[in-house]
């Protein structure tokens, strides 16, 4: 064979294996799994980008992983159901996805706010830690299951604000008689101290501070609670919420509609729970600085809640502990694996990341950074 014979065979080969690498490019999932289109009902207005964009990057990352196969479209609260009816509807089957809080439905039993947080608990580096190494979503699902749902972590805000006040909390007895929005269980636990416990949806808040009706309201965290503008009507901005140290935002689905799945899909939808759930809490650490910034410029004054308050509610949260592990077994089989991570975290916390971020602050505060 001479030269120019065998570069024009070699070239009409390079041509067609070229045809069929284009061939091959389109994901082989959109050549054969079916077209799925789901409905997702989420607990948070369209306001909230960062929380509410949760079921959005969800819904981003698996059309994209799919080609267009499997698309879910989210709807805000209030579009579909309430914001605190997602999870009902979803496993009524309404809709064959939700994207809300566990804690919210505590009150069909206290087992569901293990899913998200509860007093004194973990951290979200924790939480996470626990629920993807530690066995933790194995045991949600124990329990979720029993509910018809398949529950997968969707976000997470990180530690919350302890929330704003209409007046000054100093002592104990200030909190009596305190009429305060707060989310899930934490309202058992502050209710022992004399805190009259108020749930109410975010876009109630508001209107409830301004008129009076309640005295006080946490929500999540400076950026979400400076758009929902609380601090021209309850000024006092406490820290830390110790009821909510890694609050798990969940991707609640219908049980029956996450059975007949198929398995590439099962997965697909697994992996991208799990970038949804890591990108929230970045973005709220990205955003939350600035946001606190602001508030105090225009006005928000923040306090600490006093180490006598925090003792209080401490050991008002181990008392309600200790009841229901005395009462309640898929509660107590949870939360044991919970408290057993728990002292290993943050015996080890202390090691590393409590020296470095505390002499890293010191350097913050001598301006030095």
């Amino acid at each position: 064979m001479d030269r120019r014979s065998f570069m024009t065979k070699a070239g009409a080969a390079g041509v067609g294996a070229a045809a069929a690498a284009t061939t091959l490019a389109a994901p082989a999932i959109a050549q054969t799994l079916p077209k799925i289109t789901w409905r997702c009902a989420s607990s948070f207005p369209k306001s909230l980008e960062t929380i509410y964009g949760g079921a959005v990057v969800l819904a981003k990352y698996l059309k994209e992983a799919t080609d267009g196969n499997f698309t879910i479209q989210p709807f805000a609260a209030g579009e579909i159901v309430p914001g605190l009816q997602a999870a009902d509807a979803t496993a009524a089957g309404t809709v064959e996805l939700c994207h809300t809080v566990a804690y919210y439905y505590w009150g069909k039993d206290p087992t569901w706010a293990l899913g998200a947080a509860v007093p004194f608990a973990l951290n979200a580096r924790g939480m996470n830690a626990w629920q993807y190494h530690g066995g933790g979503i194995d045991l949600m699902n124990e329990f979720f299951n029993t509910q018809g749902l398949q529950v997968y972590p969707g976000g997470n805000t990180g530690v919350q604000m302890g929330g704003w006040f209409r007046k000054e909390i100093k002592t104990i007895e200030d909190l009596k008689g305190l009429k305060m929005r707060v989310g899930g269980f934490a309202g058992k636990v502050l209710e022992t101290l004399g805190v009259v416990p108020q749930q109410l949806p975010g876009g109630d808040i508001y209107p409830a501070l301004e008129k009076g009706t309640i005295d006080a309201a946490e929500w999540v965290g400076p950026f979400d609670d400076e758009k929902l503008g609380f601090q021209k009507v309850a000024p006092y901005y406490y820290y830390p919420g110790w009821w909510e140290g890694g609050p798990t935002v969940s991707f609640m689905v219908n049980k029956s509609k996450w059975d007949s799945l198929p398995p590439a899909y099962q997965s697909l939808f697994r992996t991208a729970a799990q970038a949804t759930d890591a990108d929230m809490l970045q973005k709220y650490d990205y955003l939350n600085p600035g946001a606190i910034k602001r508030l105090v410029a225009g006005g928000a004054q923040l306090r600490p809640f006093s180490p006598e308050i925090l003792s209080a509610c401490f050991a008002a949260a181990n008392t309600v502990y200790a009841e229901l592990e005395a009462s309640n077994a898929p509660f107590k089989k949870i939360w044991d694996s919970i408290k057993a991570f728990r002292n290993e975290h943050f015996l080890y916390s202390q090691v590393a990341e409590y020296t470095f971020d505390t002499f890293m602050m010191v350097q913050q505060r001598n301006g030095k950074l």
